[in-house]
């Protein structure tokens, strides 16, 4: 898988206890990489990093993302030759309540990276993960391609805005004649097994059903590009093999949207649907106009051409097969699965498996 790139390789990953990082984590020390994290705290009780018990199985360390003393410390530590930069306050909503806390981190800590990566001569390759919120969202009916208008309504999308053009200027400046190679990445509407965030819609239910209560949901009808987490990780993967090669023109310092097809853009209340087959009995309620918050986009999608055409990668799963995948990680944890870490290889194995039958290009030998 990804051309045997991370064998052996030393990996960071900035927030690796979060819901992507642990995965990504996961999938890294499955690849063979030496692995290494710096988060500064476990985002929820459960967590995903927890249940694989990523602390005994990877250098785990604890800081803030806002603190460049303690980043570079890690950095000279460790001296990885490969760096995925995750951390972030990653809540819409949250942002709205902390919303210099949400600037600090996501820009901020961005810069931080930068500057680590700046004075560490190890770092060979970097993939920086934004989200697909940094788009100027207008909601209109076609995807949003890399070189639209960057901007946001809300704190936590413009935050992620400001990232990207903090890379940018970091690229043009200090970078782009170099032989450090890196890339951002867009995605979002991220589902899968062991997130537990709030108000995120698969958490939200999840945690309703396993109380044997019904979930309220806000916003059915809102459109959205369900993807597995294990889609846009492999996406990061093959991107950060084929920058730490350097033989692919075209990569380094661009922008790139991953996302699903068409098809898996589909509304809130078909998401919840198609969760309760598996959760069987379970069931959900409109609570559209019933609870107060801050607003939120309704149609938002990407277009992936881009990635398609420079590293020749897609989407793999088609709408259901993404939920069956996460509906299925939840409701074995909920019903005593002692070993998550065995599950989830097993579905990281599914996974590779159907990409390769696929012809997915990561999957080549």
């Amino acid at each position: 898988m990804f051309g045997g790139a991370y064998a052996g390789k030393r990996v960071l990953v900035t927030g690796h206890t979060g819901f992507k990082g642990s995965w990504l984590s996961q999938w890294l020390l499955r690849l063979g990489a030496k692995v290494a994290g710096y988060s500064l705290y476990i985002p929820s009780q459960p967590s995903n990093f927890e249940v694989l018990h990523l602390a005994d199985r990877i250098e785990h360390c604890e800081g803030d993302i806002r603190n460049l003393e303690g980043l570079l410390q890690v950095f000279q530590d460790f001296q990885p030759e490969i760096v995925f930069h995750l951390a972030a306050q990653p809540i819409v909503r949250s942002s709205y309540d902390e919303p210099k806390l949400t600037f600090d981190t996501n820009l901020g800590g961005t810069v931080n990276v930068l500057e680590a990566i700046r004075m560490t001569p190890s770092v060979k390759a970097a993939v920086f993960i934004t989200s697909d919120k940094c788009y100027e969202n207008v909601e209109w009916e076609y995807g949003y391609r890399e070189p639209d208008r960057l901007g946001g309504k809300d704190p936590y999308s413009a935050s992620k805005a400001c990232a990207e053009i903090a890379f940018s200027a970091y690229w043009r400046s200090f970078f782009h004649s170099g032989d450090m190679r890196m890339a951002t990445t867009r995605a979002g509407n991220v589902i899968g097994g062991g997130d537990w965030a709030k108000d995120r819609i698969v958490p939200d239910c999840i945690r309703a059903w396993a109380d044997e209560t019904v979930p309220m949901i806000r916003n059915p009808v809102s459109t959205r590009p369900w993807q597995h987490v294990l889609e846009p990780l492999g996406g990061y993967l093959w991107l950060g093999a084929k920058l730490y090669g350097g033989n692919e023109p075209g990569l380094a310092g661009e922008a790139f949207n991953f996302g699903p097809q068409a098809e898996v853009n589909q509304p809130v209340s078909k998401l919840v649907d198609e969760m309760v087959k598996t959760w069987h009995g379970s069931r959900w309620e409109n609570g559209a106009g019933s609870i107060a918050g801050n607003p939120e986009a309704g149609l938002l999608k990407l277009c992936c051409d881009k990635v398609l055409h420079r590293l020749d990668w897609s989407a793999c799963l088609s709408f259901e097969e993404n939920v069956k995948m996460t509906a299925e990680w939840y409701f074995e944890y909920y019903a005593g699965q002692k070993d998550m870490v065995k599950f989830t290889e097993h579905q990281i194995d599914i996974y590779e498996n159907l990409a390769a039958q696929r012809a997915m290009a990561w999957t080549a030998s």
